[in-house]
């Protein structure tokens, strides 16, 4: 009997982290689905509570506030796309040509959806904790190839902050459209030279820049993209959209 009750209370625990999870989740969706169509400054909790369908006190069992929802968000956006690259990443041996390929990736797909680089970026400026696995990465690869630099390099930990510092202030520029495609290359250039890369190299690195299987289509002249955030269609440009609730009641999970 006493055995009985013990597997009892360990299945209701774990029925009960499972329904947090789901109820996390959808939280994280509901603030995808709107930050896809609206600017993250526009978007509130009631809103993201009532798109997920539970009651607003539930928001604060999961999330202290927006900020903290907003940057779950970003470390879920910037894991899927990093995994996207991992098959072409891997196919490069060379370290330096490595950190290149991974800053173009994130710069084709801030060109191809700034709502993905806004909250990529807005969000990772400030909570070193998002992208850790990408982190981890780029600090592989900048170490070794820090050791084959041809003039004084950096501190790993300063050649660190350059990259990531670089990289999302680029992404915002270019998700606000204050710096156009013509300056992805200058970019790409300025962050290897402050990582103490010569002229000679930077230009045949960035010749040997593969297009990522993943962003092909952001290359094709198509007229509309699918947003890593949202469904993609019916974006409304900024309007508030009400369509496709039902109006039942609001789970408190």
């Amino acid at each position: 009997m006493c055995r009985m009750a013990k597997v009892d209370l360990a299945r209701r625990a774990q029925i009960g982290q499972e329904k947090r999870a789901r109820t996390r989740a959808a939280l994280v969706a509901a603030a995808k689905s709107l930050f896809a169509s609206r600017s993250i400054e526009s978007v509130t909790i009631d809103e993201i509570v009532a798109q997920a369908g539970l009651a607003k006190g539930t928001f604060y069992t999961h999330f202290d506030d927006l900020d903290a929802l907003t940057a779950a968000v970003a470390d879920e956006l910037v894991a899927a796309f990093d995994d996207l690259m991992q098959p072409d990443r891997l196919a490069i041996a060379d370290p330096l040509d490595r950190i290149a390929f991974g800053c173009n990736a994130f710069i084709e797909n801030a060109l191809a959806d700034p709502a993905w680089a806004q909250v990529v970026a807005r969000m990772a400026r400030f909570n070193p904790t998002i992208g850790e696995a990408t982190r981890r990465r780029l600090i592989e690869d900048l170490r070794r190839a820090l050791k084959d630099a041809a003039e004084p390099a950096p501190s790993l930990e300063l050649a660190l902050e350059i990259v990531i510092g670089l990289v999302l202030q680029a992404l915002l520029a270019f998700a606000e459209k204050r710096v156009s495609r013509d300056d992805r290359e200058p970019v790409l250039a300025a962050i290897l030279r402050a990582l103490g890369v010569d002229g000679r190299r930077i230009r045949s690195t960035l010749a040997r820049l593969p297009k990522p299987a993943l962003l092909l289509e952001a290359a094709e002249p198509t007229p509309r993209r699918r947003s890593a955030l949202g469904t993609g269609g019916g974006r409304t440009g900024g309007g508030r959209t009400g369509g496709g609730r039902t109006g039942g009641g609001r789970s408190a999970a």
